[in-house]
């Protein structure tokens, strides 16, 4: 809706069971938070393994914190690379499988700073429909000529990388999707993939933010999941998610990295992650890498059992992700519905149009190793009493 008055597009969007509004959460204790005086325990956050809130985390921040002082106070190409971010990064390196790695200030930010650094105009950018929004964002940004498959529609994929090779024929092209899709749940099929982008000389890059640290050897994702490793050109991953604490990332090549340090607008002009931040992010690395991390995959698997003892629950390959969509189509009803668990003591938020395709909201569950299974199971009844009544 076009109009220059904003109160006129905020009762459009109130109409259409659109609106948003911010909710202060007021106390976090593990999986319970307080909002309006009111705990619940909370489905809606992405720390998949429970590590946001873990005393190692909150250690290595404090101590960083001392050492370094509360922010960076430049970017990184001035005086704000520390210690620390070239630490974490070498081990990220190291934990993903490739030569290098790159911290950007978010994955937003280094989708943003990544595509447009290495694709412009002339050439082809090919996403999965279903891609994150800063993936599209970063495609836009590029310049370059973008077309869109249907999620995860290998045939269609095919056409089009056949189409980008003979009608563009001097273009490069990337394809872009994701391991696991951050509203659906449900993996992508990596080899497929890979295979086709290799026969039409394409370059893949891979978003495993909601795969890294549930999904793969150790939590090392889908490609080292797929033992795909070096044949992903580039993987964006997330500090944020199931390593517990902020941020985002590239990996790849050498030579990619260099480029990005010189090329990439939202590196170059940034202030640097905090050192708080960066520390919290290596002790989180450490304990998804590590016998911890092996404990805390397997209680998420057992929270996933007990739910999809009802649902069924999206996969990956044999993985099964975190994230649970309970599909329920009306964004009126949805709303409902989330006030309504709500109401039973569960943060379960309603998804709507523009973030998922308008007449498919739904009740989206993200599962942690942190929550106990009572709380999972009580869940699910609540649910299923809901949607039967």
């Amino acid at each position: 809706m076009k109009s220059d008055s904003y109160e006129e597009v905020i009762a459009d969007l109130k109409q259409r069971s659109l609106y948003r509004r911010l909710q202060t959460v007021d106390e976090v204790n593990g999986t319970r938070v307080s909002r309006t005086g009111r705990s619940l325990v909370n489905f809606a956050s992405n720390d998949y393994l429970g590590l946001a809130q873990h005393h190692n985390l909150r250690a290595a921040a404090a101590e960083a914190l001392e050492r370094f002082g509360a922010g960076s106070a430049a970017s990184r190409l001035i005086t704000g690379t520390l210690a620390i971010h070239t630490e974490l990064e070498a081990k990220l390196a190291a934990f993903i499988g490739t030569p290098a790695a790159l911290v950007f200030e978010s994955g937003y930010a280094a989708a943003l700073g990544t595509i447009p650094a290495l694709f412009g105009k002339g050439d082809v950018i090919i996403l999965d429909k279903l891609a994150h929004a800063c993936l599209i964002d970063g495609a836009r940004l590029s310049g370059a000529e973008i077309r869109v498959y249907p999620h995860n529609r290998l045939d269609r994929l095919a056409e089009l990388l056949r189409w980008a090779r003979t009608k563009r024929n001097t273009a490069r092209i990337l394809v872009v999707t994701e391991s696991i899709f951050s509203m659906d749940g449900d993996g992508c099929p990596l080899p497929e993939i890979v295979e086709l982008k290799d026969e039409f000389g394409a370059k893949l890059l891979l978003d495993e933010a909601h795969a890294l640290g549930v999904i793969g050897p150790n939590g090392a994702g889908l490609a080292a999941d797929y033992d795909l490793t070096d044949r992903v050109d580039f993987r964006l991953g997330t500090l944020s998610k199931a390593i517990g604490s902020s941020g985002g990332f590239i990996a790849g090549s050498a030579s990619l990295i260099d480029l990005l340090i010189n090329c990439a607008r939202s590196f170059i002009y940034s202030t640097a992650p905090p050192p708080a931040v960066i520390a919290a992010s290596i002790q989180g690395l450490a304990m998804v890498d590590s016998e911890i991390g092996d404990q805390l995959r397997a209680a998420l698997r057992r929270n996933q059992e007990e739910l999809g003892v009802e649902f069924d629950l999206p996969r990956a390959g044999p993985n099964r992700s975190a994230i649970v969509p309970v599909m329920v189509g009306d964004e009126e009803q949805t709303m409902a519905l989330s006030a309504r668990l709500a109401d039973k003591g569960f943060l379960v938020p309603g998804v709507r149009f523009p973030t998922v395709p308008r007449g498919s909201a739904r009740l989206r569950v993200t599962l942690s190793a942190a929550h106990q299974i009572d709380e999972v199971a009580t869940l699910r009844e609540a649910i299923k009493t809901l949607l039967s009544g």
